[in-house]
């Protein structure tokens, strides 16, 4: 007799959430460095400053879950506030 599934666990983001949710945080990201950027640059004979931002909140149409499974697989480090740094590898 063939042993049932195991039901899947509560509050576990599907790999497509996990990867829309990463996505749309890169793409904040990049729009918040950007527009730090755009402020930072002085004149335009200046050579320009490039932003310091590492770390922003994360975007909040996704849940928390997604956020805290995305530090487990270390796609994402939670610097703490609320806030979280890309891990580019």
């Amino acid at each position: 007799m063939p042993e049932p599934n195991p039901p899947p666990a509560a509050n576990v983001p599907s790999a497509q959430e996990l990867k829309t949710a990463l996505k749309a945080f890169r793409k904040r990201l990049k729009l918040t460095q950007l527009d730090a950027d755009s402020n930072i640059s002085g004149g335009p004979l200046s050579g320009g400053k490039r932003s310091d931002i590492v770390a922003i909140s994360p975007p909040n149409q996704f849940p928390q879950a997604v956020w805290d499974e995305l530090v487990k697989q270390r796609k994402l480090k939670y610097i703490g506030h609320g806030m979280y740094e890309l891990i580019e590898e």
